[in-house]
C-alpha cells in the first residue's frame, strides 16, 4: 500500500463519520433521545481521533505525487493542505468538545440544550470544512470537477 492510497482511505471515515454524527444528532433531537444524542457525541469523538491519521498522511502522500507526476502543479494539492488544516481544527475541537459532554453530563444526566446547540454548530462547521478540503483533495487527480477544465470539456464533448 503506498502513501496515497493510504491518505484516500483514512480520509474518508472522518468525512462520512462527522457527516452521520451530524445526521444522528439531528435525529436525536427530532425524537428528544438521549441515548442517541450520546451516541452522536461518540461518534464525533471517533471521528475527530481518525482525523489525525488523515492529516498525517497527507504529506507522505504529497510527497509520491509529486515523485510520480513531475511538472504537475499542485495547486489544487497546496489549497487542499492549507484548508485541511482548519478541517482537523474543526474536528478536533468538536470531538474535545462531545467527549468533554460525554464525560460532564453522564450518569443519567440530561445534555443540557445549549451544550447540544453548540455541538450542533461545531459539526455543521466541521461538516463544511472536512467537504471543501475534501474537494480540494479529489481535484488534484479528478479534472472532471476543476471548474476551469469541466467548460473545456464540455466544448469538448459538444464538438
Amino acid at each position: 500500500m503506498n502513501p496515497a492510497l493510504l491518505h484516500l482511505i483514512t480520509t474518508h471515515v472522518p468525512v462520512m463519520g462527522t457527516s452521520f454524527g451530524l445526521c444522528l444528532l439531528l435525529l436525536a433531537l427530532l425524537r428528544r433521545s438521549e441515548e442517541l444524542k450520546r451516541v452522536a457525541l461518540l461518534v464525533f469523538v471517533v471521528a475527530a481521533l481518525l482525523a489525525l491519521p488523515a492529516y498525517l498522511s497527507g504529506p507522505s502522500a504529497s510527497d509520491l505525487l509529486r515523485r510520480l507526476m513531475p511538472g504537475m502543479t499542485m495547486d489544487a494539492g497546496d489549497q487542499h493542505a492549507e484548508i485541511a488544516i482548519l478541517a482537523l481544527a474543526g474536528s478536533l475541537v468538536l470531538g474535545v468538545v462531545s467527549l468533554v459532554g460525554l464525560i460532564l453530563f453522564r450518569n443519567g444526566r440530561s445534555l443540557p440544550t445549549g451544550w447540544l446547540v453548540l455541538v450542533l454548530l461545531l459539526a455543521l462547521v466541521a461538516c463544511g470544512l472536512l467537504s471543501w478540503t475534501a474537494n480540494l483533495g479529489g481535484r488534484i487527480r479528478h479534472l472532471e470537477i476543476r471548474p476551469q477544465v469541466s467548460a473545456v470539456l464540455v466544448c469538448a464533448v459538444e464538438v
